[in-house]
């Protein structure tokens, strides 16, 4: 049996060490946008975008053994099974090369034909997209070989080594910033050879560091061909879920440039960066409890499981609610202070996002659950296929004449289908119980939604847009939310603790 306290102590230092580099990341990664879509323009900042994604179709292969390799070091660190590990990290880093020399091949030859071919680029701007293409493809290989060691942090639960490395980033990134002002090179080409050298600063920190801490990060001469064909069957099958998740997000990028051009890339390329950086409070949070998730089922206790991934789901989801609230009502006005300029379709994509974001919260973790059980052919062919339904249907959509905000009305679409299908997949791995996930979860967070939304929402109505309005609205939002969530959405234990520690802050401000 597990110590909970324990876990829950761990869980929490981890979040605020993770906490701490997002807002690092945020602050910089929000000026340094601001500045590079000033400085490149609409429509170069598109083109880096829709070039850039292409690559990363071909790294789903990388996508689904990285989730293999942190799913069998975090079980083995939960089942006390020491002797698997360094077979586990040297097996990855072998694969990984693997991986690394196929994404070549695929990206220099059917990549580079699609970039040159099909994607709707400016004739005069053709060079620099290929220039943007070959170093996106070399980004792409070095991120392929840092996945093990990356893994090895997880799985070890250092996040903190994540928070000194964003101070590395955001100052290597304020000199990209400095650099784009002061070249007079092609300032797009410019900025994606600077992007690379960032990624591989960054990387050879990472594998210096484990090869330091960790004894199992360390490169020898160890094979296990048993292990190989675990690592790979999961990978393979996780890869399903890779191709799909590739086609919401890359695919439809695509389908969007071909249809309506390389500005509606960049109007969802913002829109995908506000959004990351909501949901990168909420992901920080899940990072630190997956590794619970799979020990927790590793060590047979259910009871422990069911209880963490039930209250984080919750948590989760108030989270993303008490941050998201603010801005899905004052999109244009964050987004003027942001930006200056707001590009169109920027606000309705932002908006869609965050919903949809709020959407699977509720399936986050869910997905840590199945990751646990490790037999996960049947639920990767489901969920897989339903989650690639987006780009079909996208296209269909654009095809009879819709707006490009039907990609995600689609999706928000398929993401509720999904956690319905997910939940009866899991009940039928693990039992989890459908009815205690409805009571649990479902019906607290929709109570919390509903109350938080109705002071805001006739504040909204019964005022005109201005900065007042904006700061007002922000306002009742978070102590909606809050309110919402402490009423309803915490427990009575839950509530109990939140008061002690209040009476103990308030005490020790009073001493």
């Amino acid at each position: 049996m597990i110590d909970l306290n324990s876990n829950n102590k761990r869980i929490a230092k981890n979040t605020l060490l993770l906490y701490f580099r997002m807002l690092v990341q945020m602050v910089v990664g929000l000026y340094t946008s601001r500045v590079v879509l000033s400085t490149l323009g609409v429509e170069n900042f598109g083109i880096y975008n829709v070039v850039g994604g292409v690559v990363t179709i071909f790294a789903f292969l990388n996508n689904s053994m990285s989730l293999s390799v942190q799913r069998y070091l975090s079980f083995d660190m939960g089942s006390k099974n020491e002797k698997r590990l360094k077979k586990i990290f040297n097996i990855a880093i072998y694969t990984h090369l693997v991986i690394a020399f196929i994404v070549l091949i695929l990206g220099e030859t059917i990549g580079l034909w699609f970039v040159e071919n099909h994607l709707n680029l400016p004739l005069e701007r053709m060079d620099a997209a290929f220039w943007v293409y070959q170093f996106s493809v070399f980004t792409c290989l070095i991120s392929i070989v840092q996945v093990p060691y990356n893994a090895v942090i997880i799985s070890n639960e250092r996040m903190g080594i994540y928070a000194y490395v964003s101070i590395i980033e955001v100052i290597l990134r304020l000199v990209i910033v400095y650099l784009l002002y002061i070249g007079d090179y092609d300032k797009l080409i410019l900025y994606a050879i600077l992007t690379f050298v960032v990624s591989v600063l960054v990387a050879s920190f990472y594998v210096f560091y484990c090869r330091k801490k960790f004894s199992e990060a360390c490169i020898s001469c160890v094979w296990d061909g048993v292990l190989f064909k675990e690592l790979l069957s999961f990978a393979g099958w996780s890869s399903l879920g890779e191709i799909a998740w590739t086609c919401v997000q890359q695919g439809v990028n695509i389908v969007l440039n071909i249809f309506f051009g390389p500005i509606v890339n960049t109007a969802r390329a913002i829109a995908l960066q506000v959004n990351t950086a909501i949901t990168r409070f909420v992901s920080n949070f899940q990072v630190a409890v997956n590794p619970q998730i799979i020990k927790q089922y590793a060590a047979n206790d259910n009871v422990g499981m069911t209880n963490l991934l039930f209250r984080s789901t919750c948590i989760s989801y108030y989270m993303m609610l008490f941050l998201s609230l603010p801005i899905l009502f004052e999109t244009r006005q964050v987004l003027l202070l942001w930006l200056g300029e707001v590009p169109d379709y920027t606000v309705s994509f932002c908006r869609l996002m965050i919903i949809n974001s709020l959407i699977d919260m509720l399936s986050n973790l869910l997905t840590t659950a199945v990751k646990a059980y490790g037999k996960i052919r049947k639920y990767q062919l489901i969920v897989s296929f339903l989650l690639m339904l987006n780009l079909p249907a996208s296209y269909m959509c654009f095809s009879l004449g819709a707006t490009p905000e039907a990609s995600l009305y689609v999706y928000g679409v398929i993401s509720v289908v999904l956690l319905l299908v997910r939940l009866y997949l899991l009940n039928q791995m693990i039992g989890l119980s459908l009815n205690s996930f409805f009571r649990k979860v479902l019906v607290d967070v929709f109570m919390v939604t509903v109350l938080a939304l109705i002071v805001p929402c006739i504040y909204y109505m019964l005022s005109s847009e201005n900065l007042f309005r904006l700061v007002i609205i922000t306002l009742l939002s978070l102590s909606s939310v809050g309110t919402a969530v402490y009423l309803v959405g915490l427990k009575e234990g839950e509530r109990l603790y939140f008061r002690n520690f209040i009476a103990r802050k308030i005490n020790l401000h009073g001493k």
